[in-house]
């Protein structure tokens, strides 16, 4: 990650003056995109909020895991349930990225394709709210607030 990216970020952010951003937290991920991506958007955050930019006021930034693992259930902040069809458009949206239909790199003895463990991902955290007595759902993708 280079400047260059953190000013197009920026520009980007003050252009559109978005109340949600949603980054990456699986910092660790094997291509190590996740990782950039993320600390570009917070380094152009950092730089909004030292100038004061008041767009900032009204944003928050939430943190979702990719097919590795999910929040543990006290510390989600968040949770969009999904329907049969928003989950299948996931899927489609993660085959779109070449590096995504192929086995991605995963600790451990998983040989499930990367939209097969996010698939299974979500559905296990319907399934753990639906648990609890709440609401059954196809799927849940579930978030952390990034706090400014």
């Amino acid at each position: 990650m280079t400047e260059k990216d953190v000013n197009i970020v920026q520009e980007l952010l003050r252009e559109v003056r978005p109340h949600q951003i949603y980054v990456a937290a699986d910092l660790a991920d094997p291509h190590g995109t996740h990782r950039k991506c993320t600390d570009a958007v917070l380094a152009a955050v950092d730089e909004a909020k030292r100038n004061g930019e008041s767009w900032l006021d009204d944003c928050r930034i939430w943190m979702y895991r990719g097919a590795w693992d999910e929040w543990a259930i006290e510390d989600i902040e968040m949770c969009v349930p999904m329907s049969p069809e928003e989950l299948r458009q996931k899927r489609m949206a993660i085959l779109k990225h070449s590096s995504q239909m192929e086995s991605a790199p995963f600790l451990g003895n998983d040989e499930r394709l990367f939209w097969q463990r996010a698939e299974d991902r979500n559905r296990a955290t319907a399934a753990l709210y639906e648990s609890l007595g709440l609401t059954s759902y196809e799927a849940m993708e579930a978030f952390v607030r990034y706090k400014l």
